[in-house]
C-alpha cells in the first residue's frame, strides 16, 4: 500500500471535525470531571439534600470565575449543556411509567394541573408587578409547576432561551427547592396530618423529584409512596405543557411576523427529546425487564445514567454563567420564593 494512503488515528479523528474548530470531546470530559466532583461533594454531610446537580452547578460557576472560561473547549461545553441535557430528558421518561399515574385517576391529575396553573398565573402576575425578566420568570414558573431543572431544560428551547438563563433557572430552582425540602423535613413532626397526606403535600409542591423523595421520607413509607405518585402526576404534564407553550409562542410570533423562525406547532414540531420522553414512559409501563434480556437492576442503572447525564449537563450550563449578569435575576428569584411559599400554603390548606 502506498505510504501516502496511511493515516494515523489522530489524523482520522481530526478529519471528523470541521477545519479550525475544536472537537467536543475535551469539553465534555471537563464537564464530566466537574460532574463527578459535584457528585462527591453532594455526599458530604449537609450537602446530600442539595444533590449532585446543584453541587455541580456551583462548582462549574466557581471554576469559571476563578480560572476563566475555557474558550478552546467551548464546543464540548455547549454540547454538554444542550445535547446531553436533552438525552437525559429522554431517559427521564423511564422514571415515569405512565400507567402508574393514570391508575390514580382524574383527581390526582387535576391537582397536578392546578399546581402548574397556579405557578404560571402567580408568576405572571408578580412579574408584571415587579417588572421582572419575562423569560427567566416563565422558566422558573414551569420548573416550579412541573419538575424543576428537567422542565426548565425542556421548555427553554421553546422560549428561545440562551444557556445563561437556562443555567440560572436550574440553579435557582435547585437552591430554592433544597431550602423548602429542608423546611418540610424539619416541620414534619409539628404537622397535624397523616403520613400519606404529608407525602401528597410534598409531591404536589416541591420542585425536584429528589426534593420530594427526601422530604417525603421524613414521613415514612406511606408518605414516600404518596409523594412520588403526586410528583409523577406533575411530571406527566411536562409534554402537554411544553406543547402548549410551543403553540402559544408560534401564534404570538406569527402575529409579529417572526413565524418562520419558530418550530411548527403540532406533534411534528415537538422537540425530539420530548417525543423520546413519551416513548420511554410507555416503555417503562410495559415492564421491559419481563420481555427483554435486561440485566438485574437495570432500572437503577438507567436512573444513575440519567442523573449522570443531567449532572454533566449542569456542569456545561454552569460554565456558561456570568455572575456579572445576575442583576436581572434578583426579581425572578424573589418571585420564585413567593410563588413557592404561596403554593405550599394553599396546597396545605386544601388537603
Amino acid at each position: 500500500m502506498p505510504a501516502h494512503t496511511l493515516r494515523s488515528p489522530r489524523a482520522i479523528l481530526r478529519s471528523l471535525k470541521p477545519e479550525g474548530r475544536p472537537g467536543v470531546v475535551p469539553g465534555v470530559i471537563l464537564a464530566l470531571i466537574l460532574a463527578l466532583a459535584g457528585w462527591q461533594l453532594a455526599r458530604l454531610p449537609g450537602l446530600t439534600l442539595a444533590g449532585p446537580m446543584a453541587c455541580t452547578l456551583l462548582i462549574a460557576i466557581v471554576y469559571r470565575h476563578l480560572l476563566g472560561y475555557p474558550e478552546a473547549l467551548r464546543a464540548g461545553i455547549s454540547f454538554a449543556g444542550t445535547k446531553l441535557l436533552r438525552a437525559a430528558i429522554v431517559l427521564f421518561g423511564l422514571k415515569l411509567p405512565i400507567d402508574v399515574v393514570l391508575q390514580q385517576g382524574v383527581p390526582l391529575l387535576a391537582r397536578a394541573a392546578a399546581t402548574l396553573l397556579f405557578a404560571l398565573a402567580a408568576s405572571a402576575a408578580l412579574r408584571r408587578l415587579l417588572k421582572a425578566d419575562a423569560e427567566l420568570t416563565t422558566l422558573l414558573a414551569i420548573g416550579t409547576g412541573i419538575c424543576g431543572a428537567a422542565a426548565i431544560a425542556a421548555a427553554a428551547p421553546m422560549l428561545g432561551s440562551k444557556e445563561q438563563k437556562t443555567a440560572l433557572g436550574a440553579g435557582m430552582i435547585a437552591a430554592v427547592g433544597t431550602l423548602f425540602a429542608l423546611g418540610y423535613t424539619l416541620a414534619r413532626p409539628l404537622l397535624p396530618m397523616s403520613d400519606a397526606v404529608y407525602g401528597a403535600w410534598a409531591g404536589l409542591t416541591l420542585h425536584e423529584i429528589a426534593h420530594v423523595a427526601m422530604a417525603a421520607a421524613a414521613g415514612g413509607p406511606d408518605a414516600l409512596e404518596a409523594g412520588m405518585l403526586a410528583k409523577l402526576s406533575r411530571v406527566l404534564l411536562l409534554v402537554p405543557a411544553v406543547f402548549a407553550l410551543q403553540a402559544f409562542r408560534s401564534r404570538r410570533l406569527a402575529r409579529s411576523g417572526s413565524a418562520p423562525h419558530v418550530p411548527a406547532a403540532g406533534w411534528r414540531g415537538l422537540p425530539w427529546y420530548l417525543l423520546g420522553f413519551v416513548a420511554m414512559s410507555f416503555l417503562a409501563a410495559s415492564h421491559p425487564g419481563e420481555w427483554l434480556p435486561l440485566p438485574a437492576g437495570w432500572e437503577a442503572g438507567a436512573a444513575q445514567m440519567t442523573t449522570l447525564l443531567l449532572t454533566t449537563a449542569m456542569a456545561g450550563l454552569g460554565l456558561s454563567v456570568n455572575l456579572r449578569e445576575l442583576r436581572y435575576a434578583l426579581r425572578p428569584l424573589a418571585i420564585l420564593l413567593i410563588v413557592s411559599a404561596l403554593l405550599s400554603a394553599f396546597t396545605y390548606l386544601s388537603l
